[in-house]
């Protein structure tokens, strides 16, 4: 065992051989498992700003790239299987120069990687085939770092200070290099090799070679803080209990199939990338936002991606629901936006946090979250008539509501943020970036200011605790819920109604003053069933119209708005999410034809984009023969955007299940215009299951119960 000099402070000297450039996340590839997650380009090489495999909110590899006789090979093909376990990409050697007598020719040798996560490890097999017949004499070399940045380093955050780098230590078959972070945690890599290289040091490791003709060979790499040399065996054991747990996520809930091949595949990528994404914690599966920035728990988009798949697949939404009880705020502190009864909005494990010099280690500062985790937990109930769970979170779900109903006391009636100090967010709702929030003329409003929205999902949360308190047996409480929601409706209508606009305002500034601009916000508020019919449908007709219907979807922010910028990322790009709730929202208003065109409208960018939506593109108005313009940084996959299809179909389809009463409704279907035959298997309720077929017959939907099993209490309504 050799000791190497420690890499440089405050970060290790880069390799030439990997110059560190921004990457675009539809020229990347993800891997997923649990804390654990890795991003590299279509060689498998780890080299862009933002790639690396990270492990609990750092960095532990920063550079790895392959090279055959000093040289990157020909690529030929790359991709991720269909379940989202194994990256595999194909190269050939270019012309190498001579090590003996004679040079070896391009397209000889054929080198594949192939890669998975498990069991907080990175594992690779490269496998080395000689087509010729001759022998031949080749260097394999892999080049690495680990620079240990936290994630927040990696976005861009500027450190005063960092911790110490650990002198590299070589074993037999590999090398480990140590970081010990300011909050006196050691972090380590090891990479481990199946053979001895021929050479090794703290930049990379060089494997001599010689393969006869049509003769093979395969190197075996592990990587992770408890590496070890690896075998054939424990590659192809980690890759079976992969895909035995994949498909386990996988098999939860109902399927939907459809003959329609295209569409098909656009909802197995976005059932897989979910299940990519949901992470078996202790509370119970829970969906992590996005790769590679949110690779964690965050309570807004976990919750959002519940209600998405709610119909489908309750198990996510319960345990989304028991993770958030369980680390639900009971203290007051400005520093993490913490109030007693507030649900957090983002939880990191990284040095950054740890040290107190971000807020994010267990954050607050979301206006939203708390009154989705009420709207998600009433919907889980009627979903799956969950008494017994429901009881256990019932306090859980008294102490939100009653932040709800105090923030709205001390800010005229609304719920409203204001962030407590300056290291948190600007703004605390779904569009959080800075300039998202502003009035007609582009002025920033001063807070606290109250998001259209954000009422909407407060009234809706009172709304549940009136049914759940009901359901329960709190008789008592039924009627102050009840009341203090219609209250709420009606300061809404009054205040946030622009008559002339035929439109609800953005938000309230401080002083009450409305910001008067066209924005996907007020579909929310349609989401929530805030609206009268007749305001609802206008909401509706404005969504479609008034510069927002960018013929790839609704924009966040009306190209006719000042602020409008088709590539920022919320004022004019497109969200999926966004457009989901927007578009359940008009489904709920009577205008399912609208949803089923949006459905298709979001089909037609997946099918350009690979058939996985990105957490957002840029908004700029579809050209015939073009494809979506890609935003630059954005998440892939996104789970709330790999959950929208699945709110879309619901939508059109006219789907509503209530357990508590043991029926399903069916009302006024619609497909979208990719389909005409669809099925929903095995739709369970606890009075029994069915199998529902759709169907398109001249100018309607037909609906039809193919299978039903269970109590004979459980009702089918089809309304077509």
């Amino acid at each position: 065992m050799n000791t190497l000099h420690p890499q440089g402070v405050p970060h290790p000297p880069p390799d030439p051989a990997n110059a560190s450039v921004p990457r675009t996340p539809d020229h990347l590839y993800v891997l997923k498992d649990g804390d654990s997650f890795v991003v590299a380009d279509t060689y498998g090489d780890i080299s862009g700003s933002g790639d690396g495999f990270f492990q609990e909110d750092t960095r532990l590899l920063s550079s790895f790239s392959l090279l055959l006789g000093g040289e990157r090979p020909t690529l030929l093909s790359s991709a991720v299987s269909r379940d989202n376990v194994f990256f595999t990409a194909h190269a050939t050697n270019r012309p190498l120069p001579p090590l003996g007598d004679e040079s070896l020719p391009q397209g000889v040798v054929h080198i594949e990687r192939r890669r998975l996560l498990w069991d907080g490890l990175l594992r690779e097999s490269i496998a080395l085939r000689n087509y010729g017949m001759a022998a031949t004499r080749l260097q394999l070399t892999l080049a690495y770092g680990a620079d240990f940045s936290d994630t927040f380093e990696v976005r861009g955050e500027r450190r005063s200070r960092r911790g110490e780098f650990l002198p590299c230590t070589v074993h037999g078959k590999g090398i480990e290099f140590g970081y010990r972070g300011l909050d006196g945690v050691e972090r380590r890599t090891r990479l481990m090799f199946s053979m001895p290289p021929s050479s090794i040091d703290e930049r990379r490791s060089r494997f001599d070679l010689v393969l006869n003709g049509r003769e093979d060979v395969v190197l075996y790499v592990d990587i992770g803080p408890a590496a070890m040399a690896p075998t054939r065996a424990q590659f192809r054991a980690a890759g079976a209990a992969a895909r035995r747990s994949m498909r386990t996520r996988r098999r939860s809930g109902a399927r939907v199939r459809t003959p329609a091949r295209q569409f098909q595949a656009w909802l197995d990528r976005s059932d897989a990338d979910l299940a990519l994404l949901t992470t078996a914690l202790p509370t119970g599966p829970y969906p992590y936002a996005g790769i590679p920035w949110f690779s964690t728990p965050f309570g807004r988009d976990a919750i959002i991606t519940a209600l998405q798949t709610l119909w489908l697949k309750p198990s996510l939404a319960r345990g989304v629901l028991a993770y958030l009880a369980a680390h639900q705020s009971r203290e007051t502190s400005a520093f993490h936006d913490a109030e007693p009864g507030k649900i957090m909005h983002e939880q990191r494990k990284g040095e950054m946090t740890a040290m107190g010099e971000l807020p994010f280690g267990r954050y607050y500062g979301g206006v939203d979250s708390t009154p989705l985790f009420v709207m998600l937990a009433a919907a889980y109930a009627r979903r799956t008539a969950d008494r017994s769970f429901i009881m256990t979170l019932w306090p859980a779900l008294v102490a939100a509501s009653a932040w709800i109903l105090a923030n709205a006391v001390r800010h005229g009636g609304f719920l409203s943020y204001a962030r407590a100090q300056a290291s948190g967010l600007a703004n605390q709702g779904w569009k959080d970036s800075h300039d998202s929030i502003f009035h007609e003329d582009g002025r920033t409003p001063e807070g606290p200011i109250a998001l259209v929205e954000v009422q909407g999902y407060a009234v809706a949360a009172l709304q549940g605790m009136a049914l759940l308190a009901k359901w329960l047996g709190h008789d008592s409480e039924v009627a102050p819920y009840a009341e203090a929601a219609e209250a709420w409706r009606a300061r809404v209508e009054a205040r946030f109604w622009q008559e002339d606009m035929q439109f609800y305002a953005l938000a309230l500034d401080g002083v009450g003053a409305p910001c008067r601009v066209y924005a996907s916000n007020p579909g929310h508020l349609l989401y929530a069933g805030l609206p009268n019919e007749e305001r609802g449908r206008a909401v509706a007709r404005q969504l479609l119209a008034a510069g927002l219907e960018s013929g790839w979807g609704l924009r966040t922010l009306s190209s006719n708005a000042i602020r409008y910028n088709p590539m920022s990322y919320h004022n004019g790009s497109v969200w999926p999410h966004d457009l989901a709730l927007c578009a359940a929202g008009m489904a709920r208003y009577g205008e399912r034809d609208s949803t089923a065109r949006l459905t298709s409208e979001m089909f037609e960018c997946a099918s350009l984009m690979g058939m996985r939506l990105p957490e957002l593109f840029c908004g700029f108005e579809r050209v015939t023969g073009e494809a979506p313009v890609s935003y630059p940084v954005a998440c892939l996959p996104q789970a709330w955007a790999a959950g929208s299809v699945f709110m879309l179909l619901q939508s059109c389809l006219g789907i509503d299940i209530d357990a508590m009463r043991g029926c399903i409704v069916v009302e006024q279907p619609v497909l979208p215009a990719e389909i005409d035959e669809l099925v929903l298997l095995d739709l369970r309720l606890p009075q029994g299951a069915i199998d529902l077929s759709l169907r398109r017959r001249g100018g309607s939907v037909q609906a039809t119960v193919s299978r039903q099993s269970g109590a004979d209490d459980l009702q089918i309504d089809l309304r077509l």
